[in-house]
């Protein structure tokens, strides 16, 4: 599993490296610096690497999945900075690095964000202007981009992080925590893994295979985010509050166990791939930070 999860992310970081901005106009300078400084920080990049995996797993090719990987961790990213800002989480750190609104100023964060926002939805429209003529190459993408767009929109992961703001002091109400890991993080993790499929020419029982088990790690990922946060966060609702630690880390295992068993042995899929999917799924559920 590492080698290959090693050179899709080899992949994916060769690719981004030939699409992130340059210096920019003089005039505008600090805004690049300031998108560079994000998406050049550590990171694991899940999202775009099961995107990638997702593509595979239905036989596609992860060189046509390329540019929505790429725009799918240009839109975590901007969500990352956004989030990070004073009216929203007001964090002064992230990935061992000052959050970007520390070093460039609110304002220019501000712009970076809807920058990389505006960058995910160029670089996809640009792929699909390069199949223009290719009715079904045409219509994969537009499906990605679809799934992509409703991940990260209003009834997805901007709705997750205006329910989050709402709920800043209810720490007791839990179908309403339910609707924020959904949104705010899960929507995005089962878009990547859709987007994959629709690049790699999923459909019908597949496609849904696929869609569950997106939603089951997207859950599962948030749920272990508040299992290692627990006790660590002032006012924000988290699993552990509401259900205590040990019924949090039976429902981890539990949704895991549910992608798991999605995939297996879905129509039309590569093996190799679904057991890879399958590796990362346990791996995301186990991990320490």
């Amino acid at each position: 599993m590492n080698d290959e999860l090693k050179r899709l992310k080899e992949l994916l970081e060769a690719y981004m490296a030939g699409t992130l901005p340059g210096e920019g106009p003089e005039e505008s300078r600090t805004l690049f610096e300031a998108i560079r400084y994000t998406l050049d920080a550590p990171g694991k990049r899940i999202r775009p690497v099961l995107l990638l995996l997702a593509c595979k797993a239905v036989h596609g090719n992860d060189e046509e999945a390329l540019p929505y990987a790429c725009a799918i961790e240009f839109i975590h990213n901007y969500s990352l900075i956004h989030d990070d800002l004073p009216a929203m989480d007001n964090d002064d750190m992230r990935r061992g690095k000052l959050t970007n609104h520390k070093v460039f100023g609110e304002a220019m964060a501000i712009l970076a964000g809807d920058g990389l926002l505006s960058a995910a939805f160029e670089m996809m429209h640009i792929d699909y202007l390069k199949h223009i003529n290719d009715n079904d190459a045409l219509v994969k993408r537009i499906k990605a981009g679809a799934a992509i767009s409703a991940g990260c929109g209003t009834d997805g992961m901007v709705s997750g992080q205006a329910a989050d703001i709402e709920a800043e002091g209810q720490n007791d109400n839990a179908e309403l925590l339910d609707y924020i890991h959904l949104n705010k993080t899960a929507a995005l993790i089962q878009a990547a893994v859709m987007a994959g499929a629709h690049i790699g020419g999923a459909s019908g029982e597949t496609l849904m295979a696929l869609s569950e088990y997106g939603k089951n790690i997207g859950l599962a990922f948030q749920i272990k985010d508040d299992i290692i946060d627990y006790g660590s966060e002032e006012g924000k609702a988290s699993y552990p509050d509401i259900h205590g630690l040990g019924v949090s880390c039976d429902h981890l295992e539990g949704l895991t166990e549910r992608a798991v068993t999605a995939v297996n042995g879905a129509e039309g899929t590569n093996a190799f791939y679904i057991n890879i999917l399958n590796e990362l799924a346990v791996s995301l559920a186990q991990r320490a930070e």
